[in-house]
């Protein structure tokens, strides 16, 4: 049963490096041996994508953590 749950936790990191592995598979061939690299449109928009949520949730949570911890600092001084 806890095994379960651990297989469970460490499913999305390992999904996640098994992902930029094969990326950098992909496309080290092309910085290797052509000097400009070329990547399909749809996918380098997924990332640009992917990347701007990142930076956007980051935040969020930052400004949140940061409006709830204002009022208690203030509490306990």
């Amino acid at each position: 049963m806890a095994a379960d749950g651990l297989s469970k936790l460490t499913e999305q990191p390992v999904e996640f490096i098994k992902d930029g592995a094969a990326f950098v598979q992909k496309y080290h061939c092309y910085i290797s041996t052509e000097p400009v690299l070329t990547i399909d449109p749809t996918e380098y928009l997924k990332i640009i994508r992917a990347v701007g949520v990142g930076f956007i949730m980051m935040g969020v949570v930052g400004y949140a953590i940061k409006l709830i911890h204002i009022p208690i600092r203030y509490l306990i001084v």
